[in-house]
Parts: structure tokens; C-alpha cells; sequence
């Protein structure tokens, strides 16, 4: 028959360290919907930025009407209004001379631009050469020449430089808040809750321990002979 001595200590003192008590993710703040809020702020401004721009190159290839262009050397006739401005377009594979003329109008003004301006539309790119203040209203025939083959005329309205370039750089700009403002509500908000975590689980105290921590000399055998 064995004998179990009793253990000299007294109880065994503390313990496996307490594991903390799981926190239900819906209870930490801020909640988890921000993360959706974040998803779809950032589309909504994204999506605006671009179509903004699409818009505004949209507009700036449909200033220009090439659906009633004619080729260097004829004519056509168009519409003109007294006091709007309409710009003459050129497309051509290469630099060159160009002239026009408008028959039968006798007063207004032709005038060549000091800025370059170049929309492309389909396969074909169109350089402004020419700006027309017209001086009466009524239907007047343009005729053109071109020192390079294959070069063909439109008439379009006078383009707006600083709205085109307003609408992209306000465009670019939507775009860059909603790809920002969406990335910092995300960091802010997992920022938060994980700190909200932390608090919760440093509140959680463990259990009072059930034994008593060790004091005084080791009660050993004492000292002798050995048997």
C-alpha cells in the first residue's frame, strides 16, 4: 500500500493564465457598416469622376461636326449666326498650308487662332485653324484648300478650353476623393474597433486564484543520517 505524502506547498497557487472572453464583432464600435458606407462613397464619387470626364471629351469631339465635312478644294454651305463664334477644323495627315473663304458674307471677321487646339474623333484627329465672328445671320458657303492630299474641312462651334479643362481636373478630382475617402473611413474604422477590443478585454479581470502563493523555508526532511 503506497503512502501520498502531502504536498509540503499547500495548494497548488495560480494557474493556466485566463483566456479572455470572446467579443461578438457586433459589439465592438464603430460598427461594421461603415465599412459598406466606405464601399459605396468611394463608388459613387469614383463613378462621377469618371463619367464627368467622359463628358467632357464627349463634348469636346462633338463640337465639331464631321458629319457634314467636305474635302480641300470644294465647299459647302453651313449656318452662321451673327455674334457666335464658329471655328474651322482641318484634318490632314501632315502640316500644311491651309486657306478658306466665305462667300457671299461681308461683314464679320476670320481670324487664326495663337493656341493650338486637336480633338480626335474616330480615326481621324482635327486641328483648329480658323475662328469665324460672323457679322450677319444667314446660310453662307466655306470653301477651303489644302496643300496636303486627302485633307478634308468641318465647321464646329468654338471650343471651350478652360470648361473642357475644368471638367477634366474636377472629374480627376472626384475620382482621387472617393479612392481616398473610402481608404481612410476603412483604416479609421478597423483603427477604432480594434482600440474598442482592447478596452473591452482589459476590463475582463480572471477569476481570484484559489491558492496561496508560497512563503517561508521549504519544510525539508531534517538534516541526519541517511538510511
Amino acid at each position: 500500500m503506497a503512502i501520498q505524502n502531502p504536498n509540503p506547498w499547500g495548494p497548488p497557487y495560480g494557474g493556466p493564465p485566463p483566456v479572455p472572453p470572446g467579443i461578438p464583432a457586433q459589439d465592438l464600435r464603430p460598427r461594421r457598416v461603415w465599412y459598406v458606407v466606405a464601399a459605396v462613397l468611394g463608388l459613387v464619387l469614383m463613378g462621377a469622376g469618371i463619367a464627368l470626364i467622359a463628358v467632357t471629351v464627349v463634348d469636346s469631339v462633338n463640337s465639331v461636326d464631321t458629319s457634314r465635312s467636305f474635302a480641300a478644294g470644294a465647299s459647302r454651305t453651313f449656318r452662321f449666326e451673327k455674334g457666335k463664334t464658329k471655328a474651322i477644323y482641318v484634318s490632314q495627315s501632315g502640316q500644311g498650308h491651309v486657306d478658306c473663304r466665305i462667300l457671299g458674307m461681308r461683314s464679320g471677321s476670320m481670324t487664326q487662332p495663337s493656341s493650338t487646339f486637336r480633338v480626335t474623333a474616330g480615326s481621324r484627329s482635327w486641328e483648329r485653324v480658323f475662328e469665324v465672328k460672323p457679322g450677319s445671320t444667314g446660310d453662307y458657303t466655306l470653301a477651303c484648300t489644302a496643300e496636303q492630299p486627302g485633307a478634308e474641312f468641318a465647321l464646329g462651334d468654338k471650343p471651350r478650353v478652360a470648361t473642357m479643362v475644368g471638367g477634366i481636373l474636377g472629374g480627376i478630382g472626384f475620382f482621387l476623393a472617393g479612392f481616398f475617402g473610402a481608404v481612410a473611413i476603412v483604416i479609421v474604422t478597423a483603427v477604432r474597433r480594434s482600440r474598442h477590443r482592447k478596452r473591452l478585454t482589459a476590463g475582463w479581470g480572471p477569476p481570484p486564484q484559489w491558492g496561496a502563493p508560497p512563503s517561508g523555508p521549504a519544510p525539508w526532511p531534517p538534516a541526519g543520517p541517511a538510511h
